[in-house]
């Protein structure tokens, strides 16, 4: 009855989870969402040409802006190969529409971004490691290399000078495309070396893409990608034959946004208090959960990644930590195969001060109390 590819779709665990965050008490450590309290208020009116069909690269003004921002970094991004996306997560499908058949080699890093994972595994990508060491050359037979080298999701990981010249050249050595998610790049709390490796790139072919979702309004479904002009037209044709264009007014509240006298003061007020909900949130894990895992702060983006001392597969925890009124992410879910056991990703920026005290000394309990069995996945939300 269905297609080959169906056999392979999997309900992603991230949205299920979200299904239950509403609940009255419950505390979501879960999902990558933006706090409520810095979400924009938006009373315009609605000129009627935004309710007109538009073009499917985007709408001009908008598209020119990011190109701005774009080759301001060092990226060669003309406007005619900018183009707007119904949330950043359609670039990657649009691109694994172009380059992945079942079988077809993808290189990804273990952990990764589980949509990612999720839209690669519907069209049969087959994953490879994505090697950033000179000498590296595991992911050598890769026709495509997904990345998300700046704050990584789940890890909060930052590449290193040395590991994005290394990619940008493996990239171009190996004839692999190069996709490069960078949606955290503005969110930013310590030192990092942030350009993107599609810069550092001689030759090859590439794409880049962001989002608006971290910076401005998730619920406008916005995101953008410049690509090399070998590949441009070719994501074009596969949008048109996806949705046609993106949303016209969502690119026109994000328009207005990004080139309002006060853009820059939003986005320093927004790193300013993210990382005010971070050193609180860690100060919350080291009294909970200094004696049962290890972590790195993050420099940027809205993740902690844990480390448990101990290999509990903590998908078994999460049905318990559901009942308990707390949601949280567990990390097996990211690894492209057999995940190590004993790993967590916690969103620092939703919660606040009352709600992670309360949320890590649930989940810490939990912890401490969980025996390395393996249990029934997700038994809870069934």
């Amino acid at each position: 009855m269905f297609s080959q590819r169906v056999e392979g779709l999997r309900p992603s665990p991230i949205r299920s989870i979200l299904a239950v965050i509403d609940r009255p008490g419950m505390v979501s450590f879960a999902g990558g969402l933006p706090a409520t309290d810095v979400l924009p208020a938006w009373s315009g009116t609605v000129p009627p040409e935004l309710l007109q069909y538009g073009p499917s690269e985007g709408d001009g003004d908008l598209r020119s802006v990011v190109s701005e921002n774009l080759r301001a970094l060092g990226i060669d991004a003309p406007v005619d190969r900018v183009m707007i996306l119904s949330g950043s997560q359609q670039g990657i499908d649009l691109t694994a529409k172009l380059f992945v058949d079942p079988g077809t080699p993808v290189a990804v890093d273990d952990p990764t971004y589980l949509a990612a994972l999720q839209v690669l595994r519907f069209y049969g990508a087959r994953f490879t490691h994505l090697g950033t060491g000179p000498t590296d050359g595991s992911g050598d037979d890769a026709r495509l290399a997904y990345v998300v080298p700046t704050f990584a999701n789940p890890t909060g990981a930052c590449m290193t000078t040395a590991e994005r010249d290394n990619l940008a050249q493996t990239c171009v050595r190996t004839g692999a495309v190069l996709f490069e998610d960078d949606p955290y790049r503005d969110l930013v709390y310590g030192p990092c070396d942030r350009t993107p490796v599609v810069s550092r790139m001689r030759g090859g072919s590439w794409v880049y893409q962001g989002s608006f979702s971290k910076t401005f309004a998730p619920g406008l479904r916005l995101g953008f990608l410049a690509a090399s002009d070998d590949l441009f037209r070719h994501l074009v044709v596969a949008k048109q034959a996806t949705d046609l264009h993106s949303s016209r007014l969502s690119q026109r509240i994000v328009h207005d946004a990004i080139t309002a006298p006060g853009w820059t003061d939003r986005l320093a007020h927004l790193v300013g208090f993210y990382r005010a909900r971070r050193d609180v949130f860690e100060a919350a894990l080291r009294r909970h959960f200094g004696d049962l895992a290890s972590w790195e702060t993050p420099r940027g983006g809205l993740f902690f990644w844990l480390r448990l001392r101990q290999p509990v597969d903590t998908r078994t925890l999460l049905g318990e930590a559901i009942e308990r009124g707390v949601a949280f992410m567990p990390g097996e879910e990211f690894s492209p195969g057999t995940p190590a056991l004993g790993t967590m990703r916690l969103n620092f920026s939703h919660a606040g001060a009352d709600d992670v005290e309360r949320g890590l000394a649930t989940l810490a309990t939990l912890v401490a109390g969980a025996s390395t069995s393996p249990s029934s996945l997700y038994a809870s939300l069934g």
